[in-house]
């Protein structure tokens, strides 16, 4: 969970006479775009940003709506935030993002503590609501509704919603910069379409007007995030526009890296494969979401893929990148599942030899068509699979940590320790989630966001242990 920062977050913080907002921030990179471009538009229109919750007037919760221990995380942080109305200056606290978009009405119902329950069509005159909401009104929260349904069907016909300008909340080297927003697929185990509704492409215009603006508040890696950004440009009438976009936002001065997420694989083609891969100042990084292996359980899913046309896309991307870092996550224990399936599973991650694999047991999701379906395994069941297939990839992510000792990399500094150590990341390494990289032995004292040469000397798990070899840049 992210909160505003004291300084480069805060807008006239001179000026005590402004209402003060603290934002609160959970789940995914894009919840974090939402979050600065919410402050965007309460810094613009006279609220002061403040990093500590308790020295807020109104506190904003982003919320995660997309599995039970992340609804927990949220409610938990709602609950947290409401206690501030009793020993800190707080007079509301307010749900945000998707949980707020997903349950409305719902959640206002059964969590009172919240003062008001926010959806995503509130965001425009977010100011207006807060100074009511502060004021005592009361704010009757929407009625959840599939919105998916708020969009036209062809792709064509849609168009981006206005985007806010940002105000930065973290003041790291890296920022999530939006490709989209929304999905267009149908997996059976997944609600994120109806309460983010259909895919948007933005325009590849406002994307570089982002990038450079954000370049020039100092940001070295732009991580591009979406619910799918194998479907960038589709609604714009152009597939392929991803490929001829990387290399403009790689070209932009002051960025050094631009990073991918969330490659959905049956739509990952070979020109983006290529691009990703061999395209200067773009990492060779591969967030690929397989979300399983048999074929079987993958069309359950209305998903496509096997363990063959799989192996082959990494084969690929390894032609092109033989260092390339390769990230996914898998289901254990869906519906249907057969011992057999799991060991397909199984085989495939031991072949695929990625650097991450997250591994999720399955349970059911509200008004997913999953949660219709009868031959749902027992819980401990799935919970025995889940635990033996993260056993497993723990063992074969260590393994692929330990292929890389000797590796040379260029690390992205992140934090940097009182005795000089270094933390940060590697091309192969996305942020959160992928590890990090420790630097020892450096010839001169490193600065959060030095780009530094280094060799691998150690691992430790997914964690990599590096020597500095030349002058960072």
């Amino acid at each position: 969970m992210t909160t505003t920062p004291t300084s480069s977050g805060t807008a006239d913080a001179g000026n005590d006479d402004l209402l003060s907002v603290a934002m609160l921030t959970l789940g995914c990179a894009r919840n974090e775009v939402d979050s600065e471009e919410l402050a965007g538009r309460l810094a613009a229109d006279g609220f002061r940003l403040v990093a500590d919750a308790a020295d807020a007037d109104t506190v904003v919760v982003n919320t995660c709506g997309f599995v039970e221990a992340a609804k927990k995380d949220s409610v938990d942080a709602l609950l947290e935030a409401s206690d501030l109305k009793e020993s800190g200056r707080a007079k509301a606290v307010v749900a945000v993002g998707c949980l707020a978009e997903r349950y409305g009405k719902d959640l206002a119902e059964t969590l009172p503590e919240a003062d008001a329950v926010l959806g995503f069509d509130d965001y425009p005159d977010i100011a207006a609501k807060l100074r009511s909401i502060v004021a005592g009104d009361t704010h009757h929260p929407h009625t959840p509704q599939d919105r998916r349904l708020l969009l036209p069907i062809s792709p064509v016909d849609r168009s981006a919603p206005e985007v806010a300008p940002r105000q930065r909340l973290e003041s790291g080297p890296l920022a999530p910069l939006k490709l989209a927003s929304g999905c267009d697929r149908r997996c059976t185990f997944c609600a994120i379409p109806t309460f983010r509704g259909s895919f948007v492409s933005r325009r590849p215009s406002d994307v570089l007007a982002e990038a450079r603006w954000l370049a020039a508040e100092g940001v070295r890696e732009l991580f591009l995030v979406s619910e799918n950004s194998t479907s960038y440009g589709k609604d714009l009438g152009d597939l392929r526009l991803l490929e001829t976009l990387l290399p403009e936002l790689a070209a932009i001065e002051g960025i050094e890296r631009v990073r991918v997420s969330y490659l959905q694989p049956a739509e990952t083609r070979p020109g983006l494969i290529e691009a990703i891969a061999t395209t200067p100042g773009v990492v060779p990084y591969f967030d690929l979401s397989f979300q399983h292996a048999s074929a079987t359980v993958l069309r359950r899913m209305r998903r496509f893929g096997d363990p063959e046309s799989f192996l082959g896309l990494l084969d690929r991307v390894r032609a092109l990148a033989p260092e390339a870092g390769v990230r996914s996550n898998v289901i254990v224990g869906f519906p249907g599942e057969t011992e057999e399936d799991l060991q397909v599973l199984c085989d495939f991650l031991e072949a695929a030899r990625m650097d991450v694999t997250g591994v999720f047991g399955y349970s059911d999701e509200d008004g997913t068509e999953a949660e219709s379906f009868t031959d749902k395994l027992d819980p401990d069941e799935v919970w025995a699979r889940a635990q033996h297939v993260t056993a497993l990839v723990e063992e074969l992510n260590a393994q692929r940590a330990e292929e890389r000792l000797h590796e040379d990399l260029l690390v992205l500094v992140e934090n940097v320790e009182a005795d000089g150590t270094a933390e940060g990341r590697a091309a192969h390494q996305g942020p959160e989630v992928d590890g990090t990289t420790r630097i020892e032995s450096a010839g001169s004292p490193l600065r959060i966001g030095d780009l530094v040469p280094a060799t691998v000397v150690g691992t430790d798990g997914v964690d990599l242990v590096a020597t500095a070899t030349g002058e960072s840049r």
